[in-house]
C-alpha cells in the first residue's frame, strides 16, 4: 500500500496499493527537509548514475563550459517548495524528487528511483507528489528538463502525459541538446494524469 505524508499536517492518507506482486508492502512517500541526509544521499547517487551515463559527452569538454553548466544545474534552497522521499516499511530510501520555482514556472527536479527500487511504481506516486503540490499552488503547468541517456525517466514522463517543448533557461546554453518537457495542468483532468501514474495492476 502506498502512503502520503504531508510534513505540514502530519496527517498519512492512502493513495493506492502496490503492484500485485509487492502485495503487503508498505511505501511511503514522506515531505523532508531540503538537508535531510536520505534525500542528500539519494541527490548524490543521481549525480553519479548521471555522470557515468553522459561521461562520453562531457568527457573532452572545456572546463569553462562544465563549470556554466554545473551552475546552471545548481539548485538554491529559496526556490525549492518541497522534497519528498519514497521509503519502504524498514525505512529503506527508494526514491527522491523536489518541486522548485523557477521563476514564475514550476518545475520538477531531481528524480530519482535507484535501480534496486525500480518497477514498482516509486517514480510514478512521486511524480504524483509534485504535480498535486504545483496544482495546489496555482500551477498551469510544470516543467522539467531531462536528457538523451535517461529513457526510463522519459517513459515515465511521456506516460504521465507530458509533451516536448523547446529547451529553456538556464539550459539552453551548456546543455543544448537537453530533452524538455511540459505537463499542462489546465488542460488534463486531475483524475486522468494521476490514472496515467498508476501502476496498470493497481487500477485493476
Amino acid at each position: 500500500m502506498w502512503i502520503v505524508h504531508n510534513a505540514g499536517g502530519g496527517r498519512e492518507t492512502s493513495v493506492l496499493p502496490l503492484t500485485r506482486e509487492d502485495e503487503g508492502v508498505t511505501v511511503v512517500i514522506t515531505e523532508v527537509a531540503l538537508d535531510d541526509p536520505r534525500a542528500q544521499d539519494l541527490r548524490d547517487e543521481l549525480d553519479e548514475e548521471l555522470d557515468r551515463r553522459y561521461a562520453s559527452i562531457s568527457r573532452d569538454e572545456p572546463p569553462e563550459l562544465t563549470a556554466a553548466r554545473d551552475a546552471a544545474l545548481e539548485i538554491h534552497a529559496e526556490q525549492v517548495v518541497a522534497t519528498w522521499i519514497a521509503v519502504d516499511a524498514d525505512g529503506t530510501p527508494l526514491g527522491h524528487v523536489m518541486l522548485r520555482r523557477l521563476g514564475d514556472e514550476w518545475e520538477l527536479k531531481r528524480l530519482i528511483v535507484p535501480e534496486r527500487a525500480r518497477r514498482r511504481g516509486v517514480g510514478g506516486a512521486l511524480t504524483r507528489a509534485v504535480i498535486d503540490r504545483a496544482r495546489a499552488g496555482g500551477a498551469q503547468r510544470v516543467i522539467l528538463q531531462s536528457g538523451p541517456a535517461q529513457p526510463e525517466s522519459i517513459a515515465l514522463y511521456t506516460a504521465a502525459g507530458f509533451r516536448p517543448i523547446p529547451v529553456y533557461e538556464p539550459y539552453r546554453e551548456t546543455m543544448p541538446n537537453s530533452l524538455c518537457f511540459e505537463l499542462r495542468l489546465d488542460e488534463i483532468p486531475r483524475a486522468e494524469w494521476r490514472k496515467r501514474l498508476t501502476p496498470r495492476t493497481a487500477q485493476s
